[in-house]
């Protein structure tokens, strides 16, 4: 993901002493279904792997938005791991993914981001097509980071071609493991000499030779190694299934190797570059802007390269298609090539072995949008892997930064590609207002956000002009044509976000707030403990007074149009303004360490709750002069409010939380009194993730979005 941010929680303290407001009473689940909303792709796709066993299997991982399956007969992808709970979050980073060579109901995944849940990792297996998964927790042997530098590479993780329980799994700290049990335990490959590298990428492919299969099992791999020059060996052979290792000579020295593909007639074809990508690294020490692709002749040990003449670009995708070993597809990667109006990534052809090369880009490019707007003229970038259809060699997956395309025609003289990513969706939600009486605005990293009439489709208008990441978001409560984003740039709207004016600003991204009436704005910089305030949307600004709280997070009072709230969780201050946000003191102390997203009931004044973590879920009826809290629920990560239920005298509460001992999604109507979980264990989703909200829609009763750490906005309707 081009955009990413970890929230860390340590010493998560319970509450201070209160008196409970009511005693929440966890209820059964109530009936809802389970989406996302419809936005299409978004993020970086790190591979697409079809099944070579089965038309139509097609499987993709992501780097922070979990793995997916096509739905050939639906045009759309399945998500696979929305089960995976907040103390799984990191398993939504997919490093690796395996399907077994002689059954594509068999899938495994290699899964955890070091930043999330203590680096928590897995090993995933399925034997149902991804439908369920065994869980093999391997933190305590290696650990995996589906977000980090070389995450397209690949794949680190495969099948013995000759059995279908023995496995191999390239590392990036621990070296090659193998299991014999379908990847129940693992061992370390002692044979092979390699641990971490500098780079942090360590192992980044492994390959079984499906010709060499004796004795049940693959007699040679090979190893390619992230890391190049003085830094040691980068590719590496075992001829007796591991028994032991030797370094292959004559490969490339001066790049390091990023994914291979055996093209059925003796050889192996093997991409590289100058990093471990996909992009180069913020030191410059891995630029990712050189590389070749190379055949590798295993019968005798001969090199050639057959990199497209002319071209220094990193390679990365390979592919040859299973019914003509001398037919070959190549992308570049980290390239920003002319493309259709917009910049990105080459795809190459071949159809004599790589003894010269199509640029299929250059010979004529197409775009489709497959019925999802926002695209434009988004590139096809990042192109990490490319694959042909096993079973249909003019059709071509690639992946991109943005999502996956596809062509029907890769011989085409113009070739058109699809934008296939329905259902795919990985964004990282920021924010999220519902508008009574409007559209749902959402804030995203990476690809601005959007206005929403239509939660379930893919035509609804992304926020014009774009910025990439927006960071903040709000609407005046009692005046809802005022709204404000802020990224990069600010821009105000005086019609709910139709359209979107630049203003000036001091610093940038961060956060922003309006008073009820909109005749206050505030911008807390990001990195900054100065909050700014214009009274005239943006004209002019002027230092807020007493607050100095880094990267505040402000919230305005929905109805009174001088009141804002900020909570600190560095020390528990809760601060309070009274002046239209020119100045704020401190209020009160709450527990530290809570999430300084607070919100304010709607329709009300000085009514805040704010969500402690393990200190429970605190509520103020007078502007935060006293807290109480709620006796059974025992962690709180997020509030949020939606439209009253008929009857009910106050808006319905949504929580992501513990209530009763069960962590979930909950509900109540009562303010509190009580109750209901309306998620399940099927549909968790990883938590909120970073934008940590949960948000009730304010026009449709019971209809919830909340926030994830990559696998975009979830929806949830009863």
């Amino acid at each position: 993901m081009k955009w990413i941010k970890s929230v860390f929680r340590s010493a998560l303290a319970r509450a201070a002493a209160c008196a409970a407001v009511a005693l929440a009473v966890q209820q059964p689940a109530a009936a809802y279904s389970w989406d996302t909303v419809a936005m299409g792709g978004g993020g970086f796709v790190s591979a697409v792997i079809p099944s070579k066993t089965e038309a139509g299997v097609v499987y993709a991982r992501t780097d922070v938005g979990g793995a997916f399956r096509w739905d050939n007969a639906n045009g759309r992808w399945v998500p696979l791991l929305d089960w995976v709970s907040d103390e799984q979050t990191g398993y939504l980073g997919v490093e690796s993914l395996a399907v077994d060579p002689k059954s594509a109901r068999n899938v495994y995944m290699l899964v955890g981001i070091s930043y999330f849940n203590n680096g928590k990792s897995a090993i995933l297996r399925s034997t149902d097509y991804g439908a369920s998964f065994t869980t093999i927790d391997v933190s305590g042997q290696f650990k995996a980071h589906g977000n980090g530098m070389g995450r397209q590479g690949g794949e680190r993780l495969v099948v013995d071609p000759g059995s279908s329980n023995v496995l191999y799994v390239g590392t990036r700290w621990n070296g090659l493991f193998k299991s014999t049990n379908s990847g129940s335990t693992w061992s370390q490959v002692t044979s092979l000499n390699v641990a971490a590298t500098p780079n942090d990428n360590g192992i980044s492919l492994v390959m079984a030779d499906p010709s060499s299969v004796s004795g049940g099992v693959a007699q040679r791999l090979f190893v390619g190694v992230s890391r190049y020059g003085s830094a040691g060996t980068n590719f590496y052979r075992s001829d007796n299934a591991g028994a032991s290792f030797s370094a292959v000579s004559g490969a490339p020295s001066g790049f390091m190797p990023q994914r291979a593909a055996f093209d059925g007639a003796g050889n192996l074809i093997v991409t590289y570059g100058n990093g471990a990508g996909p992009h180069g690294n913020q030191s410059g020490s891995e630029p990712m802007d050189n590389g070749q692709v190379w055949k590798y002749t295993i019968s005798n040990g001969a090199w050639t390269n057959i990199t497209p003449v002319g071209v220094a670009r990193a390679f990365s995708g390979i592919s040859v298609d299973p019914s003509n070993p001398q037919r070959m597809v190549a992308s570049t990667v980290n390239q920003y090539a002319a493309q259709g109006g917009a910049w990105g990534d080459r795809v190459y052809i071949s159809s004599n072995g790589g003894a010269s090369w199509t640029d299929v880009i250059a010979r004529g490019f197409a775009r489709d949008n497959g019925g999802i707007s926002w695209i434009g003229n988004g590139s096809i970038h990042w192109a990490g892997t490319v694959s042909f259809d096993p079973f249909n060699s003019k059709t071509v997956w690639v992946t991109s930064g943005n999502g996956i395309f596809k062509t029907s025609d890769i011989d085409a003289a113009t070739t058109t590609w699809t934008f296939n990513s329905k259902g795919l969706e990985e964004t990282v939600p920021l924010n999220a207002v519902s508008i009574p009486g409007g559209p749902l605005l959402s804030a995203l990293g990476d690809v601005d956000g959007f206005r929403h009439y239509n939660t379930a489709t893919y035509t609804n208008p992304m926020h014009e002009p774009r910025m990439g990441t927006t960071t903040g978001l709000a609407v005046a409560a009692a005046n809802t044509s005022m709204a404000v984003r802020v990224g990069a740039n600010m821009y105000t709207s005086a019609n709910g976000g139709v359209n979107w004016s630049q203003v000036a600003m001091n610093g940038s991204k961060g956060q922003v707030a309006l008073s009820a009436s909109g005749s206050a704005l505030l911008h807390s910089p990001e990195n900054s403990s100065t909050t700014y305030r214009s009274t005239n949307m943006g004209g002019s600004w002027s230092a807020v007074g007493g607050l100095g709280v880094n990267n505040a997070r402000p919230v305005a009072d929905p109805s009174n149009a001088s009141k804002f709230y900020v909570y600190n969780p560095a020390d528990g201050s809760f601060m309070i303004s009274t002046d239209g946000g020119a100045s704020f003191w401190k209020f009160n102390t709450l527990a530290s360490w809570g999430s300084d997203v607070i919100r304010a009931a709607p329709g009300r004044e000085g009514d805040i709750w704010v969500p402690l973590y393990g200190g429970g879920l605190a509520r103020s009826t007078s502007s935060g002069w006293q807290f109480s809290t709620f006796a059974n629920v025992s962690y709180c990560s997020a509030v949020g409010f939606g439209k009253a239920a008929d009857g009910a005298s106050y808006p319905t509460v949504f929580i992501w939380g513990t209530v009763g001992g069960v962590r979930g999604l909950f509900r109540s109507t009562d303010a509190g009194a009580n109750w209901t979980r309306i998620n399940d264990n099927a549909h968790q989703y990883g938590g909120v993730g970073n934008g940590r909200f949960v948000v009730g829609d304010m026009n449709s009763y019971g209809v919830v979005y909340m926030s994830t750490a990559g696998r975009g906005m979830v929806v949830g309707r009863p």
